[in-house]
């Protein structure tokens, strides 16, 4: 299938859930576009993709370079190194792993406007995932306060590599609980309105349970690309 018929089916199938479980809320799909070229990125857009998220701070800015021109709206989705936030900063308009002080501080010092970040929390609790603890978050969004370049969005967590349907809610589930309590705390630098839950495997499942940013890579390539989003 070309792009352009992946990306109806895509938007086909995030409508047809939606319809079926009487949900309401807006669901953006961001392409992870990790493992594709430009060219790749060229038909995404015109196929009506215009979010990118990228994992490795120099393929995003090789990728920017020849793309900036482009209304492209920039995420950045990996692990972000605090020695690289300088050089790449004020390129995009998402950051997805925010986890630790030291990467806030780091932004605050050398970011222009205020970033949406959305907080990365290990809800599954495997130790080969980056994140926060769950029981963490609410002490840790405390401490950003005084980051006025730091603006909290929402949350974000990657879901365990299962087939279980009943594990993959639980994982979603526990970070829309997680977001609902710290909407309540009504912080003006957090309102925490997000959720950036789901890929290719299991995105069905991530929107039943509120995501609202949905991170897509191989569904959306035509040569089935690669599960690892």
């Amino acid at each position: 299938m070309s792009i352009k018929e992946n990306v109806n089916r895509l938007l086909r199938e995030i409508d047809r859930v939606k319809s079926l479980h009487h949900l309401t809320q807006n669901v953006t799909i961001c392409a992870a576009t990790k493992y594709v070229d430009v060219k790749v990125m060229k038909e995404l857009l015109q196929a009506g993709i215009t979010n990118f998220g990228e994992n490795r701070v120099q393929d995003f800015l090789t990728k920017y370079e020849v793309l900036q021109n482009e209304d492209i709206t920039w995420h950045f989705i990996g692990t972000l190194q605090t020695n690289k936030v300088k050089k790449m900063i004020n390129k995009i308009s998402y950051l997805h792993s925010l986890d630790r002080e030291n990467l806030a501080e780091e932004i605050n010092k050398y970011r222009k406007a205020p970033l949406n970040c959305f907080i990365q929390v290990n809800c599954s609790g495997e130790v080969s995932k980056h994140g926060l603890r769950v029981d963490d978050v609410h002490s840790f969004i405390y401490k950003l306060e005084k980051y006025d370049k730091i603006k909290i969005i929402g949350l974000m967590t990657m879901a365990e590599n299962t087939t279980d349907i009943e594990v993959l809610k639980q994982t979603f589930r526990t970070l829309r609980e997680l977001r609902d309590e710290i909407q309540t705390l009504k912080l003006p630098y957090a309102p925490c309105t997000e959720l950036s839950m789901g890929m290719s495997n299991d995105y069905q499942i991530a929107i039943r349970e509120g995501a609202t940013v949905i991170r897509i890579g191989s569904l959306l390539f035509s040569n089935g690309g690669n599960n690892d989003d």
